[in-house]
């Protein structure tokens, strides 16, 4: 079962019974899984019975060559180093979420006059925190609607301090202005409860205390603030009627797996006092197709690792070990959080909505991998290939007139667009506007790293089987060359040319020595595949180019003005927390600055205006 050289009888004999993490080796030294147990000679012993082992486990013991062992105090303190071990080294045969990034939230900020930003990351600042939501977009709309709705300042510190007169957002109506005091601080904060009421999903005594206000105004013959209030009962009760709201006040998250011979599917759905913040669909990395319990079991250890869960997870299979996961939640985040797969009435009904959005997610995660599937099988056949890509790669660069040249690098796989391997390069000392020497400097920064030890990089690092070159002969040239000095010639190398009149559908390829050009049809799957990576490489790039100009260019402006030195132009940014705040003030709020006197005051405002 196991490579001979590993003697399993000896070692499980000398195996401890304590708490820990055990790792398994094939005999190059690759990790091929790391698990934790209770008691480690059990659950090793586990994998050497003669019977009755999954699918997956044989799989993996065929591979087996060493499996080393770390001690730890408790199960609980294992689960925290397995967690730590899968993240940092993605061993083939565990289970692995795609999506790693710390999930977002709303905060509250604790000061006199408090705003709601969005927030990622661990949730150390001082504050109320409300999530997470499914994504940053879930985010940016509820932060929109209290703008709207509760006129809560968004503005960071420096600029709100800095204020001598209401921006923009007062004029029209989201926000109160509280920077120059045209609301107190307890009509601020009544605003910031009603917000927070919200959230929290109180909404029919938020509701009461609007509509309370409103009468009160009107009875004391303070029509605009009666009108205020009632423009903001109005807002509410259409945002009340959108959402999808349950008697049910508690908090949960509905977790449903859905699976079928080679593909698996987990949906959550966020449930915050009864109100739905939204779903998400999560497709984890799986070698060979383990229990449904294995898989809830690893999925919430990994999602909930670095996020407390809420009071309660509601599961369409019971985790395999469940009692684990509550004595982790315990310590980790002193919270008791039930763990349910059997329920009725309305968390029936939550589980059975997850339940059939996991099987929408799964039909449509099918029919687009069996596109991209097709894609691949033409492109082979048109580019006379041996075996399907496994890994293609695209580069482009942007620039305007020269200025702010940044080069990208894409990647595709199987499953499409693989963004954890996208890299930007700011691109340095070449003359300006010169594509040609900023495509050479791009490649020679990206594949010098293969140079010599292509089959050691880490998996992340992976050279390309194609690399498609947005340009003509010129950009391929410059390709070949580089790839030729770098001695790396396995890469295919794809020019794609444009057509007449820069037209999609009309480009031509240029493929191998002789530089061949081969022209697809418009509907050709192939060339439906080389658009799209094209393009995203395109898009990439020319973020990352605008992003670096426009930092560049706000920067510098102050610059151009005679008797502004980068001393007054620290102090003028500073003052009026940057460029924007600079260019809508007035001559006289330019006096107030240090060392900007009345001449350079007017002289900075007619530069703007």
């Amino acid at each position: 079962m196991t490579n001979s050289t590993f003697n399993a009888d000896v070692f499980l004999q000398n195996l401890t019974s304590q708490a820990g993490v055990y790792q398994m080796f094939d005999s190059d030294n690759v990790l091929l899984y790391v698990g934790k147990a209770a008691n480690l000679k059990k659950r090793v012993g586990s994998y050497f019975r003669k019977s009755g082992l999954s699918v997956k486990n044989q799989a993996l013991m065929a591979q087996v060559a060493d499996i080393r062992v770390i001690v730890t105090n408790s199960e609980t303190e294992a689960l925290i180093l397995e967690n730590n071990l899968i993240k940092q080294h993605h061993p083939k045969y565990n289970i692995l979420l795609r999506d790693d990034k710390s999930y977002p939230y709303i905060h509250l900020t604790e000061e006199e006059y408090p705003r709601l930003k969005f927030y990622r990351g661990s949730r150390s600042a001082k504050g109320k925190y409300f999530g997470p939501y499914p994504s940053s977009g879930a985010v940016k709309e509820t932060l929109d609607i209290m703008q709207k709705v509760f006129r809560i300042r968004n503005c960071d510190n420096t600029f709100f301090k800095n204020r001598s007169r209401p921006c923009l957002q007062y004029q029209i109506k989201r926000c109160t202005a509280p920077c120059t005091q045209v609301v107190d601080a307890q009509t601020y904060r009544q605003q910031i409860n009603d917000a927070v009421a919200f959230l929290e999903g109180k909404n029919d005594d938020l509701l009461q205390t609007i509509e309370h206000n409103m009468f009160l105004a009107a009875e004391k013959q303070q029509f605009e603030n009666a009108a205020f209030y009632r423009d903001q009962l109005q807002s509410l009760r259409k945002i009340l009627e959108k959402q999808y709201i349950t008697q049910e006040k508690g908090d949960a998250d509905v977790i449903a797996l859905v699976q079928d011979a080679a593909l698996s599917v987990i949906q959550v759905f966020y449930y915050r006092s009864g109100r739905s913040l939204g779903t998400q669909s999560y497709f984890p990395k799986i070698h060979q197709q383990p229990e449904p319990a294995e898989i809830l079991q690893s999925f919430i250890e990994q999602m909930y690792f670095d996020k407390a869960p809420p009071t309660e997870l509601i599961c369409n299979y019971r985790p395999s070990n469940d009692a684990v996961l509550k004595a982790f939640f315990s310590s980790k985040y002193q919270r008791s959080v039930r763990i349910s797969h059997q329920v009725r009435e309305h968390r029936a009904r939550w589980l059975k909505l997850a339940e059939n959005n996991a099987k929408l997610a799964l039909h449509n995660k099918k029919i687009s991998a069996m596109t991209l599937q097709k894609q691949f099988a033409v492109l082979t056949d048109e580019l006379c290939l041996e075996s399907p890509p496994n890994l293609m790669a695209c580069v482009d660069v942007s620039h305007t007139q020269g200025e702010a040249t940044v080069a990208s690098y894409v990647v595709f796989d199987e499953n499409g667009p693989k963004k954890s391997d996208y890299r930007k390069y700011n691109i340095k000392g070449i003359t300006a506007g010169d594509d040609y020497a900023a495509m050479e400097q791009l490649l020679k920064r990206r594949f010098i790293r293969f140079q010599d030890n292509a089959d050691n990089v880490d998996i992340g690092e992976r050279m390309p089987d194609i690399l498609f070159v947005d340009g003509g002969l010129g950009q391929f040239h410059i390709a070949e060359q580089v790839l030729s000095e770098l001695g790396i010639p396995s890469v295919i190398l794809v020019g794609v040319a444009k057509g007449a009149d820069r037209k999609a559908g009309l480009e031509r390829l240029i493929v191998g020595n002789d530089k061949n050009l081969i022209k697809l049809s418009a509907d050709s799957p192939a060339m439906h595949l080389i658009q799209q990576i094209r393009d995203e490489s395109h898009r990439f790039a020319i973020t990352g180019h605008r992003k670096k100009r426009d930092k560049k260019r706000l920067d510098s402006v102050l610059k151009e003005i005679e008797g502004i030195g980068d001393k007054r132009r620290q102090s003028l940014l500073k003052y009026f927390a940057g460029i924007k705040g600079v260019k809508n003030a007035s001559v006289e709020e330019l006096q107030k600055v240090n060392g900007i006197s009345p001449k350079l005051a007017t002289r900075i405002y007619h530069y703007f205006h």
